[in-house]
């Protein structure tokens, strides 16, 4: 086949070489990959029946979190629901970056929020960093769902969200239910809870890695589009391409761990700061 044939049959979009066919075989082709995606439908309803199937634990322990105005226990995070929804972000106390991934998955939250608290779900936000400065974040980024601190308690080391100094001192803790050396000391996840009639707390079920990954609904559009994910850069992650929702175009940068910093000289400290 010449060149100029094969450049009528495939297409470059920078990544990778694509086909180029009729509708027919394309159709072809397609209902092949239907039979594919309803197979994955159906395994996916399969793994969300086991998970509604899975046994629950009590919480025996009580925690008291800092909130914007004043101490609220878990109890009060359910805010009359019975069911809570808890995003472990990775923010510890004094960070001066600010997660990507993170801000990413939050920023899908206000839309469905309504929608959630009428369908018996309570969300909240949940931060080692001290209420201070989870507000300095939450105001800058706009972000108006709740947030509590867990920087008085064990929350976060309990449901596996954060490592504590000596795990760190060690570098062995367990992370997404397998031993890791950990580099930071707070990472993402999700937890669910249950309250029953009497006031009786349930951990139900808790996810981390890339477990979240159904939350962040423009990851089922990018699935759909010609390029996918388009995650090539040095990490392969949502790392390469994900930017604070207001410093898109600015520069600054992402590091390995997913935090972004902004550029030196646009930092008001001088410092290197996404969180100034």
């Amino acid at each position: 086949m010449s060149a100029t044939q094969i450049s009528q049959t495939v297409v470059n979009d920078g990544n990778s070489l694509h086909r180029v066919v009729s509708q027919q075989e394309w159709l072809q082709e397609r209902l092949a990959l239907l039979e594919k995606e309803k197979a994955q439908t159906r395994m996916r309803d399969e793994l969300n029946a086991e998970r509604l199937a899975l046994p629950w634990v009590k919480v025996e322990k009580e925690y008291i979190f800092d909130g914007p105005r004043g101490k609220v226990s878990l109890s009060d995070l359910f805010d009359g629901r019975s069911q809570l929804f808890i995003k472990h972000f990775m923010m510890g106390p004094g960070a001066t970056t600010q997660c990507v991934g993170c801000s990413l998955e939050v920023d899908h939250i206000e839309g469905v929020l309504v929608h959630l608290e009428n369908h018996d779900v309570s969300y909240v936000s949940v931060a080692r960093a001290p209420m201070d400065e989870i507000e300095v974040v939450r105001k800058r980024m706009g972000w108006k769902f709740r947030w509590v601190s867990s920087y008085g308690n064990d929350f976060s080391y309990d449901f596996g969200g954060s490592f504590r100094p000596e795990e760190m001192a060690a570098g062995a803790a367990t992370y997404n239910y397998r031993q890791i050396k950990p580099e930071i000391a707070d990472l993402s996840g999700n937890s669910a809870f249950y309250k029953d009639a009497d006031g009786q707390i349930y951990h139900t079920y808790s996810t981390f890695g890339r477990g979240p990954e159904p939350v962040l609904g423009i990851y089922g559009i990018l699935d759909m589009m010609p390029k996918g994910r388009n995650e090539n850069g040095p990490y392969h992650t949502l790392g390469d391409w994900v930017r604070l929702n207001h410093v898109y175009g600015k520069g600054g940068t992402v590091e390995a761990n997913g935090r972004y910093s902004v550029p030196h000289s646009e930092s008001p400290s001088g410092s290197k700061c996404g969180c100034a």
